[in-house]
């Protein structure tokens, strides 16, 4: 009986959590804390796109047009954003990309980097790798790419919103000392040696994108090979986790507008059932 009782718990548990997963097709949410009527938004972006495939829907200008500050990821109307990125990109200790791989993969990712980026990896030699995703995604894309946040922050300053970070860059840079800087460089390589399937995807993912399915582009983004890779802990879940209360202190203190990657919604860990969990009424917006 004991045993029936604690399957039966477990059940209960399991099933409260994904009874807070989102299971409509929207990027745009409205949210309202428990006894407050000024609802906040939140959006999934993604952060690099073509410009074929960029929509700034009416509904997302509306919401936006409600709120009194925006909140993204990080602070990118930061003034000094620049000079804290060239203080956090490198790797610590006396680590070096020519030292992470073969001399045979360096000249081969150095190649590349020359022929379809048009720069070497010298000035990346002390840099985290991930650094070279940037670049990186131009050959990917094979546009000139654009994004989501710049235009989020464009709008905010139309309207004379506050820009604000939900998480500072020095934390996001330290991410990437968290992950193996071998994992991270074997990553690139992988993504150079299977281009065309890397460009599949990405279509994939900006199929779906523009469908909305925010589920759907969780579990792709979830399954690449390009990217969580065993480190979904680290640059997914555990973020979102603690996103939750800085979430819920921003819009108590004025209705926010928050743009967050797309794929920071949805699934049970995500930051909509995240926040349903705590008492929020999170619906969608069309």
């Amino acid at each position: 009986m004991r045993k029936v009782w604690w399957v039966s718990l477990l059940s209960l548990v399991v099933g409260a959590g994904w009874a807070q997963v989102p299971t409509e097709n929207s990027l745009l949410w409205e949210i309202k804390a428990p006894g407050d009527a000024r609802p906040s938004y939140l959006f999934g972006t993604i952060h690099l796109i073509c410009p074929a495939d960029f929509v700034l829907s009416d509904s997302l200008k509306a919401s936006i047009a409600k709120t009194e500050q925006v909140a993204l990821e990080i602070d990118m109307d930061d003034p000094g954003m620049m000079a804290t990125m060239m203080q956090t990109m490198n790797m610590k200790g006396d680590n070096g990309l020519s030292k992470l791989i073969s001399p045979d993969e360096y000249a081969r990712l150095n190649k590349f980097y020359k022929d379809s980026v048009g720069m070497g990896l010298e000035m990346f030699e002390k840099a985290k790798p991930f650094v070279l995703m940037g670049p990186l995604f131009n050959a990917v894309l094979s546009c000139q790419p654009q994004s989501y946040e710049m235009s989020l922050i464009e709008l905010a300053k139309r309207q004379k919103s506050e820009v604000i970070g939900i998480e500072t860059l020095q934390e996001q840079m330290a991410i990437f000392d968290s992950i193996p800087y071998t994992d991270q460089v074997k990553m690139i390589l992988t993504m150079i040696d299977s281009l065309p399937k890397a460009r599949k995807e990405f279509k994939d993912l900006v199929s779906l994108y523009k469908s909305q399915k925010i589920n759907d582009l969780y579990s792709l983004t979830m399954k690449s090979e390009f990217g969580m890779d065993g480190n979904e802990e680290i640059m997914l879940f555990d973020r979102n986790k603690k996103w939750i209360s800085r979430i819920q202190k921003i819009m108590s203190t004025k209705p926010t507008f928050f743009g967050v990657g797309a794929a920071h919604l949805g699934g049970e860990k995500g930051v909509i059932a995240l926040l349903r969990q705590e008492g929020y009424q999170v619906r969608a917006v069309q």
